[in-house]
């Protein structure tokens, strides 16, 4: 089981990220959510469905693995400190696999609502689990073996790195202005 510190942590680190997230959103017209500074770079509205994506399938797994008896050999790669800087951080890029690429799936106008219902059930779990999370591991393939209780953790730290990603999209040169009768 997961101390009463760790999921505090958990929680709050879910709570703080939710917010970043969803401030991202707030008054951007589609042009502005969709824009894109150069190819390649993903818009807001892209990065906050790729979040979307990849956490609604981490909780999945997380889900289904717990079904399973714990892993009592497997070691974290990370310390949680370690992992928490190394994703929340963007020092390179990594190609998301293709599941988690966005696709526009969703409108601009219903991204908050999908965001804020994946996180609510990731919330929700952190929240009432009484797994030993310490005991169940899922590999990633940049930062190796990364416990259950981690990868709550990894989910708040990536929202922070598609947050800043996301924060460079409105800060580039070309980003649309709004109208002002818009606003």
């Amino acid at each position: 089981m997961i101390t009463p510190e760790e999921r505090e942590t958990a929680l709050k680190l879910l709570d703080q990220t939710q917010e970043r997230v969803l401030n991202l959103l707030r008054g951007l017209s589609p042009d502005q959510a969709l824009y894109r500074p150069e190819p390649g770079c993903w818009s807001v509205a892209e990065n906050v469905e790729h979040l979307v994506i990849t956490e609604r399938r981490l909780m999945a797994r997380i889900k289904k693995l717990l079904q399973e008896p714990p892993d009592l050999a497997t070691q974290c790669s990370n310390t949680d400190d370690d992992l928490l800087s190394r994703v929340g951080t963007v020092t390179r890029r990594v190609q998301a696999p293709d599941f988690a690429v966005p696709t526009l799936r969703w409108s601009t106008d219903s991204l908050p609502q999908e965001f804020a219902a994946a996180r609510a059930r990731t919330r929700d779990f952190a929240r009432t689990t009484t797994a030993d999370l310490r005991r169940y591991f899922i590999r990633h393939f940049v930062f190796g073996d990364v416990d259950g209780y981690q990868w709550l953790l990894f989910i708040s730290g990536h929202a922070q790195r598609h947050s800043a990603q996301a924060e460079a999209v409105k800060a580039s040169q070309g980003f649309p202005v709004q109208e002002a009768a818009s606003r």
